[in-house]
């Protein structure tokens, strides 16, 4: 009972940064969404260690857990406007393909930067503030 009421109070703080978000967007009239806005803001305030990883971790892996549940309205509302679709289906099988691996190389290589800024301070991690027992291996 006690993991839930935890997973519950992270899963309002984690809304309560995207209401932030969204306020800041509204306030300043920034060209993105709030809920990018309130995703960097929150990003921001792990790197400065304001708000430690253990506030938000157990209610973002729940949520991650369910992520795919909310894409299937969209992909069922694709569906819908097949017509748009029609006549281009060898095109956007190629554009699909080509942005599939764009978005693996451009993963793939802020993963690898990321591992190498890690790999700078051996002893600690700074994107997680944890500490490591070997070069390499994370706990």
């Amino acid at each position: 009972m006690k993991k839930i009421i935890i997973i519950i109070a992270q899963v309002i703080l984690l809304y309560l940064f995207f209401q932030a978000g969204n306020f800041l967007q509204r306030l300043l009239h920034l060209p993105v969404s709030g809920s990018i806005v309130g995703l960097l803001l929150l990003f921001v305030l792990l790197l400065c260690r304001i708000v430690p990883l253990k506030w938000i971790e157990a209610g973002s892996v729940t949520i991650m857990s369910y992520l795919p549940l909310f894409f299937i309205p969209a992909t069922a509302g694709i569906v819908n406007h097949l017509d748009i679709f029609s006549g281009k289906g060898l095109l956007l099988i190629l554009i699909l393909i080509i942005s599939s691996v764009l978005t693996m190389a451009a993963a793939a290589h802020a993963s690898q930067w990321l591992a190498t800024l890690n790999g700078r301070h051996p002893g600690r991690s700074r994107w997680l503030g944890r500490r490591s027992i070997e070069k390499g291996k994370e706990i």
